[in-house]
């Protein structure tokens, strides 16, 4: 389904909250309706709250919506500083109780899911409901201390210990954060190619001419992988939906699915013709997910 122009080219006004020294940029619209939480909108790697604007147009006459840049990204700032799941789920947790003021049903994609899925499992005072699309983030292997590194992983070991080097993730940052490549980028992991707009590139390339946005790029190399999936889905509470763009060649939609009801068996979740980014892709399908779960299981 395609977003209607109104929403590809919505611009609501934002809002700057200070926290940690630091600038972070949001927006808000909609009202309280029916009793229901707010919703906070959680982008992935690159992305923004620009991200979200179909969402934003698409769910504002029915919920309060709120979306946030993660610190690192988007209009918010980009300090030189180790960035991880936890630095993410304390900014979360921490807008969440001092901008908002009341839980939340969370919304994240891919990077921003991992996160949305830190603060529902460990600051779960902050967590009314969980919609993970694409979620990224690691889960335990067993066996992984028994397995001989295949030439593969030793492949990558070495590769990332060549990015660590500033040298080399200036130049890959470069060379990846230039319009043409972001395009490509997209088109390999969106379904439908007409999706793929210059807005869309527009919106990915801005914030890689901010200071600092290189050295959040190479944190990416250099940031200790955070808690395990299956150990945040252990301590989760509150009801999860799980949304899948089944296209997405950055993972295996089935297999981590499967993962996910394996420690959290009792989520919902749908599968969708689409890609890495399914509530960009199909947002009229995806709100309307959203909109018939938060009322089915009564999230109040």
């Amino acid at each position: 389904m395609q977003a209607t122009a109104t929403a590809e080219n919505l611009t609501l006004p934002g809002a700057y909250w200070q926290w940690q020294g630091e600038s972070i940029y949001y927006v808000k619209t909609g009202q309280v309706k029916g009793g229901h939480p707010p919703l906070l909108l959680v982008h992935g790697f690159g992305a923004s709250t620009d991200h979200w604007r179909k969402n934003l147009s698409g769910l504002q006459d029915h919920f309060e919506v709120w979306a946030i840049d993660l610190l690192g990204f988007g209009r918010s700032s980009k300090p030189n500083r180790q960035y991880s799941g936890d630095l993410w789920r304390d900014q979360l947790h921490d807008f969440i109780q001092t901008v908002i003021g009341q839980p939340v049903i969370l919304a994240g994609n891919s990077l921003g899911g991992y996160s949305s899925l830190c603060v529902a499992a460990q600051r779960p005072e902050s967590a009314k409901g969980l919609i993970l699309l694409n979620s990224a983030g690691p889960f335990t292997d067993p066996n992984e201390a028994e397995k001989t590194p295949t030439m593969q992983q030793k492949i990558g070991k070495a590769l990332r210990s060549v990015l660590l080097q500033p040298w080399a993730s200036y130049l890959l940052f470069q060379y990846v954060r230039q319009r043409r490549n972001i395009r490509k980028t997209l088109e390999k992991v969106y379904v439908d190619q007409s999706a793929v707009t210059d807005q869309l590139v527009e919106d990915i390339y801005r914030p890689s001419c901010d200071p600092g946005a290189v050295e959040v790029f190479a944190s990416v190399f250099k940031s200790p992988q955070g808690e395990k999936n299956d150990v945040l889905l252990r301590q989760l509470t509150c009801p999860l939906l799980m949304i899948w763009g089944e296209g997405d060649p950055w993972m295996n939609a089935q297999e981590r699915s499967a993962k996910f009801r394996q420690y959290y068996p009792e989520l919902t979740e749908f599968f969708l013709k689409a890609g890495h980014c399914p509530h960009d892709e199909d947002p009229d399908q995806v709100n309307q997910l959203i909109r018939d779960w938060i009322l089915q299981q009564k999230i109040l």
